[in-house]
């Protein structure tokens, strides 16, 4: 049978409670407004769920079909971002300088009307299906939690044996979706540098140690790194996102701070970031007499997906959307997902979704304050989902 007509009927709905979700960002861990409309919905289906685990009180967890086979998994992160929202939506954020900037109310919706659409079909899937609504994927890193608490080995719920999860891309049309074997997203970890020398009047700098100058010189010479250090055919970025110093237009101050991200795609080349940027920022600090307080912040692991997992996806894609509806991506996003650390544990496959419609030309960007999710990629992402199910052996 073909799944299109229950999705035609459900979709409407999805989009409904998608609009309710866009109405209440929240940031992770914090999203409880959300968990509790997620909860209503599986009560209304009479899908039973398991409410938070240790240190994310605000995920969700079910399943549906029979936990003697063998059990797939997908996943819906929740959160939303500090951001003041100017789309003009008439179901815009009302909660202020808190927005769905990323789409994840499209994501959680497209998995709640997967869930109400594979609950009426239970008995004919081949597999256990497992859903993940996951808190804090916004730089909280709410996979790790839900993966150390045994979201996959067993200890809560069926033991998953794949799991696959979606974005939303403003760079896709509606009706395509896209992604590649191995690494799909970089790493995404931080660092911070705090540069101290002695503050003295700005009249007098001989008579103090700049730390303004010596973090000036790391800014310029951090960007060195990738097109000195690294194999010009691998990739590599790093950024500078803040500098902070000084009190005064007359003061040179006692410390200035850089920090930023470093992002990388395995991890050979984190270790080799990590000791570059620490070295320049030493020997610069050296050279400029002042002492240096090096921090490095790790983040997510690079997304990586399984081969035989991706090209199950876009087998999947292919035959339900056509085959010129799937993408392959060419080459790795510098972006990051927690979803990487589900990859690390089981096979499985992130894929995008595109959100642009047809008739436009471009599209906000994510993290954008005019993203938003649209609603025709909602079906989109509920078709995926459900025939990765239904089409699901331990050798796809």
């Amino acid at each position: 049978m073909t799944v299109e007509p229950l999705i035609e009927k459900l979709v409407g709905r999805v989009a409904d409670f998608r609009h309710k979700l866009h109405r209440i960002p929240e940031l992770g861990y914090e999203e409880f407004k959300t968990a509790a409309a997620i909860r209503a919905e599986l009560d209304s289906l009479g899908i039973a769920h398991i409410d938070g685990v240790p240190d994310a009180p605000t995920a969700t967890v079910a399943w549906v079909g029979d936990t003697s086979k063998p059990c797939v998994a997908l996943r819906a992160d929740i959160d939303a971002l500090p951001i003041l929202e100017k789309t003009g939506l008439p179901y815009a954020s009302t909660h202020e300088g808190r927005m769905h900037a990323c789409g994840h109310d499209g994501h959680t919706a497209t998995l709640v009307g997967t869930a109400n659409l594979l609950k009426s079909i239970a008995r004919e899937l081949p597999v256990c299906v497992k859903f993940i609504w996951q808190p804090a994927e916004e730089g909280g890193g709410g996979a790790e939690r839900l993966v150390d608490a045994g979201v996959l080995d067993g200890r809560l719920g069926p033991k998953v044996h794949a799991i696959f999860g979606l974005h939303g891309w403003p760079g896709i049309k509606v009706g395509s979706v896209a992604t590649k074997p191995g690494v799909l997203l970089a790493a995404t970890d931080c660092y911070a540098a705090t540069f101290r020398g002695r503050g003295c009047h700005g009249a007098y700098p001989h008579l103090g140690l700049d730390p303004i100058v010596t973090a000036a010189e790391a800014v310029l010479n951090l960007q060195q790194f990738v097109s000195r250090e690294f194999d010009p055919t691998d990739s590599a970025v790093v950024t500078v996102g803040t500098f902070h110093a000084g009190t005064a237009v007359n003061i040179i101050p006692d410390t200035a701070k850089i920090t930023g991200t470093a992002r990388t795609l395995n991890d050979p080349a984190r270790k080799q970031i990590r000791a570059a940027l620490e070295r320049r920022c030493a020997g610069i600090a050296a050279a400029n007499n002042c002492e240096l307080s090096f921090e490095w912040i790790e983040g997510y692991p690079p997304t990586v997906n399984d081969p035989a997992m991706s090209d199950y996806v876009a087998d999947i894609a292919r035959k339900t959307l056509g085959p010129d509806r799937f993408l392959p991506v060419p080459r790795p996003s510098m972006g990051g997902e927690d979803f990487a650390y589900y990859l690390e544990k089981v096979p499985g496959c992130f894929f995008l979704v595109g959100v642009e419609p047809a008739d436009k030309n471009s599209y906000p960007p994510l993290h954008s304050d005019r993203y938003d999710f649209t609603d025709a990629a909602l079906a989109v992402g509920m078709r995926m989902f459900a025939e990765l199910v239904r089409g699901f052996s331990p050798r796809a």
